[in-house]
């Protein structure tokens, strides 16, 4: 599986992103695999920012709840995650992960700038 992540960005603080992830190199659809969004600031550990699962429970991490919002499309087999409210602690490289037969995959990464 391949994920390719896209829409990463320079915004000021207050403003929206829409993240893409698209999923490739397999049969099988991004609705047959568990999901998420990881970001990992300069100098911290990644952290989960939200996920969801194959049945489509969603979880955000407590940091982003009201603000975030993940999502899936089945005819891109691409996972999204629009971002709106950006604050300077949102910057971040933000991966996309997925998780198909107890194999764990990951995206390249998008830098998001939020400037003050």
């Amino acid at each position: 599986v391949q994920l390719q992540a896209s829409g990463g960005g320079l915004v000021h603080a207050g403003g929206s992103l829409r993240l893409s992830c698209v999923a490739s190199g397999t049969i099988f659809s991004i609705y047959n695999m568990a999901l998420a969004w990881y970001r990992q600031a300069p100098g911290k550990e990644r952290e989960l920012v939200a996920g969801i699962t194959m049945e489509g429970y969603i979880k955000y991490a407590e940091s982003v709840k009201g603000r975030f919002t993940i999502s899936r499309e089945r005819a891109k087999n691409t996972l999204f995650l629009q971002m709106n409210n950006l604050k300077p602690e949102d910057t971040a490289v933000y991966f996309c992960n997925a998780s198909l037969f107890s194999h764990n995959y990951w995206g390249q990464g998008t830098q998001v700038t939020v400037s003050s």
